[in-house]
């Protein structure tokens, strides 16, 4: 079976299952691996989950229309140019010499509570020692890269669903 011939819901629906996989992966790291995540990967996770409502969203809806199917690929497209945004930053962080990493900040949940939002996104995408610090590698990349990459697969595989020519029958 030819998966770029799968109909627009299967696609969408393998996309969610994708995120949904990749967020399970992560926190059976951080539950039984001892990996405790830094703000960047929490905003990852959270674009992840962003991702993965668009694509059980529309792969439950999945419209006929290729103005509907446009319209989840970038909708889709969207959600994965957000997390593209956020791991890139990290992976920038994670890259810079050891006397140019800011100094570490409080955890999430502390700013959460004692800062406006406002404050929290600044201080979280200017980024603090410990979203520079690598705990995990596969094959040579960190966590970040690896969302990176995931990020763009899942970004260019929503805009073959949404956009691809489709027989009329």
């Amino acid at each position: 079976m030819n998966p770029f011939r799968w109909s627009f819901r299967t696609q969408f629906l393998c996309g969610f299952f994708a995120c949904f996989a990749l967020l399970a992966y992560a926190l059976y790291l951080e539950h039984y691996g001892g990996l405790v995540p830094c703000p960047l990967c929490s905003f990852q996770r959270g674009a992840f989950v962003l991702l993965g409502l668009v694509f059980l969203i529309g792969g439950l809806h999945a419209p006929r229309g290729r103005a509907g199917r446009g319209t989840y690929g970038v909708l889709a497209l969207l959600a994965a140019a957000l997390g593209i945004s956020i791991a890139g930053r990290h992976v920038w962080l994670q890259h810079l010499p050891a006397d140019q990493v800011p100094a570490c900040g409080p955890d999430l949940s502390f700013m959460m509570e004692a800062f406006p939002l406002a404050d929290v996104l600044r201080k979280v995408f200017t980024g603090s020692g410990e979203c520079a610090r690598v705990d995990w590698t596969f094959l040579g990349l960190a966590m970040p890269a690896w969302s990176l990459i995931c990020f763009a697969v899942l970004a260019l595989w929503a805009l073959h669903a949404g956009f691809r020519r489709r027989k009329v029958s």
